[in-house]
C-alpha cells in the first residue's frame, strides 16, 4: 500500500495584496514624506528668520531634505511588489524545502455536507 503524504493545506498568506490595498499604502508612504518635505522647508525659514546658531550646519540639512525628499517619495510612490513570476519561483523553493508537497483534497477525502444539496433539474 502507498503511503499519502500528509495533507497540507495551501496558506493565504501567498495571496497577493489588493490593488486598492497596494496603492493606499503608496499614497500614505507618499503624503507622509511631503509632509516631511514640508516641516523641513518650514524649519529652514524658521532658522534663517531666527538666525539661529550653527546655521551653516542645519540649513544644508534642511535644504537636502527638501530636495532628497520628493525624489525619494516619487520613486516609492510607484513602487510596486515583485511581479507573480518571482512569487512563484518562491513558492517553489519553499516546496522545495519542505518534505510534504502542497495539493488538494480529492472528492473522498473532502468532508461531506450535512445539508442536502438541492438539483436544479428534477
Amino acid at each position: 500500500m502507498v503511503k499519502q503524504p500528509a495533507y497540507r493545506p495551501i496558506l493565504i498568506t501567498d495571496a497577493a495584496r489588493s490593488q486598492n490595498d497596494q496603492l493606499h499604502s503608496r499614497q500614505v508612504r507618499y503624503v507622509v514624506m511631503m509632509g516631511i518635505r514640508a516641516v523641513c522647508l518650514i524649519a529652514g525659514a524658521v532658522l534663517v528668520s531666527f538666525k539661529a546658531p550653527m546655521l551653516w550646519l542645519w540649513l544644508p540639512l534642511c535644504l537636502i531634505g527638501m530636495v532628497l525628499i520628493p525624489w525619494l517619495a516619487v520613486l516609492l510612490a510607484n513602487d510596486r511588489p515583485p511581479k507573480e513570476e518571482h512569487r512563484l519561483a518562491n513558492r517553489l523553493k519553499r516546496q522545495h524545502r519542505d518534505d510534504t508537497p502542497a495539493r488538494t483534497l480529492t472528492a473522498e477525502e473532502r468532508p461531506h455536507p450535512t445539508h442536502p444539496t438541492i438539483d436544479a433539474e428534477p
